[in-house]
């Protein structure tokens, strides 16, 4: 029977799944075979986040805490939309501050720049009003498409060439990578969605086909609420098998994954705390490139300031050359053009409040950024904290060493830089499935009894592992002779 259809039985068949339960009660309950019963406990336990426990007689017990519900679908759900939505509202802005700065390093600094020009040929009568207002127009609107056709052309020299330096850690960086940076901060690396899993088949491997939670925890980090469940569904995907020792410890032996035909053994991945979380930089960004970035988003502000202070409206660019008077201009000298005050005709939009809001929108996400730097440099601090936490106990665990309290509390502060908080500790320490224990001189020791007895029982199961296991035996057939 498959594990699916064994569970869907046991999920109608036991009264009570909060209470333990063993191999044999369920297949009473249920009318399945022992084999069977096995294999859909350990799927219920993969799928409800079970518990497994061990007598000292040296049966298997499970449990599950939450009943056959899974509340925490819920809340994964909410935070996986709020995520998705994230994503996309992120790719939105990211596109529309690309074309915008492109807009503005361009289209307005071109504009601006051509309503000067434009001052200058009505100051000296070049033109008429109309041919000028004309000019203006059409290299406003030429200049406004070629920042969208070379911000997103695949050719583009903005694209391709984002500074004559490399960034640290890249090669070229394109420029609207440094403006998304700038604005929302360096974009985190993809989620490899098999990466963690790879990590743990690696570590069978390596591990003579031999593992305990303990060895998933080293390699993923995870707490063992969450290996417990993971190990249950690995059993199911990889064919693999639960014992008990006599001292009660549980190992996982997953035979079938040891099939090779590498000579050498493979090297054990590296654990999850070699190396440390970093507090991501607020904008990744070399420091040239953040000046640039903000001397053209400041060039905008104060263009548009000075727009919405002269009431530069898209009706009075027109008239900008009727109401210039020049002095008379006479062969080898120049004098300055005369502006007259233009009359209040309306807020300007597009000079004036569009890059002032936009302007300031571009200085404050930054901002912000910084000021959450604080709160971040802390979480990352807790969860280098943890890790170090974590390595300190299987290293004693390994070691047959005790945990004492001033060793976690060292091992805590070396990894995150910081003391740990009173309760944070043995918080840590229970999530990691310790116990806390004060001995009759008032010293508090820790107390990790299934790792322990986890680590004991892996020895002996890695020593009488068989190199037969993994031996696929000689070809005796092949397609390609």
């Amino acid at each position: 029977m498959e594990p699916r259809e064994a569970a869907k039985v046991l999920e109608g068949s036991l009264k009570n799944p909060r209470a333990p339960v063993t191999i044999a009660d369920a297949a009473a309950e249920s009318g399945l075979a022992l084999r069977d019963a096995e294999r859909g406990l350990n799927w219920l336990t993969s799928t409800y986040r079970g518990h497994l426990r061990v007598t000292e007689e040296g049966q298997l017990l499970f449990l599950y805490p939450y009943g056959f519900t899974r509340p925490w679908e819920t809340r994964d759900r909410v935070r996986d939309a709020f995520r998705a939505l994230g994503r996309l509202l992120g790719g939105a802005a990211r596109f529309v501050v690309r074309a915008w700065m492109m807009i503005i390093i361009f289209a307005y600094a071109g504009s601006f720049l051509a309503i000067l020009i434009g001052f200058l040929f009505a100051g000296q009568g070049g033109s008429s009003s109309r041919q000028g207002s004309g000019t203006l127009a059409y290299v406003f609107f030429r200049v406004l498409a070629d920042a969208l056709f070379w911000t997103f052309h695949p050719f583009s020299p903005v694209a391709i060439r984002g500074s004559s330096t490399a960034e640290a850690g890249t090669d070229k960086v394109p420029f609207y990578e440094k403006v998304n940076r700038f604005v929302f901060g360096p974009t985190p690396p993809r989620d490899e969605p098999l990466l963690m899993e790879r990590r743990i088949l690696a570590e069978i491997r390596a591990q003579r086909g031999r593992i305990g939670l303990g060895d998933v925890m080293r390699v993923t980090g995870l707490p063992r609420e969450e290996a417990d469940p993971m190990m249950a569904r690995l059993m199911l995907d990889y064919d693999g098998d639960v014992d008990v020792s006599e001292g009660g410890g549980i190992t996982y032996r997953f035979e079938a994954l040891r099939k090779t035909v590498l000579e050498t053994r493979e090297p054990r991945p590296a654990p999850a705390w070699s190396e440390r979380k970093r507090v991501p930089p607020v904008t990744g960004n070399s420091t040239g490139s953040n000046v640039a970035i903000g001397l053209l988003n400041g060039f905008n502000l104060a263009m548009g300031s000075v727009a919405l202070g002269t009431n530069l409206t898209l009706h009075r660019i027109a008239n900008l050359y009727e109401m210039v008077r020049s002095r008379p201009h006479y062969a080898g000298h120049y004098h300055a053009p005369v502006v007259h005050s233009i009359p209040y005709d309306g807020i300007p939009i597009a000079f004036g409040l569009l890059p002032i809001v936009f302007s300031l929108a571009l200085f404050l996400m930054p901002v912000g950024r910084v000021l959450l730097q604080r709160f971040r440099a802390r979480a990352v601090a807790r969860e280098n904290g943890r890790l170090g936490l974590l390595r300190e106990i299987l290293t004693r665990v390994n070691a047959r060493a005790p945990l004492t309290e001033p060793a976690l509390e060292k091992a805590w502060t070396d990894a995150a830089g910081e003391a740990p908080a009173p309760k944070q500790l043995t918080r840590c320490v229970v999530d990691l499935g310790g116990d806390v224990q004060i001995e009759e001189s008032g010293e508090v020791r820790y107390r990790f009894v299934d790792l322990e007895a986890e680590a004991e029982a892996l020895e002996e199961e890695r020593a009488a592992a068989a190199q037969t296991e993994a031996q696929v035996g000689r070809v005796v057939f092949g397609s390609d002779e």
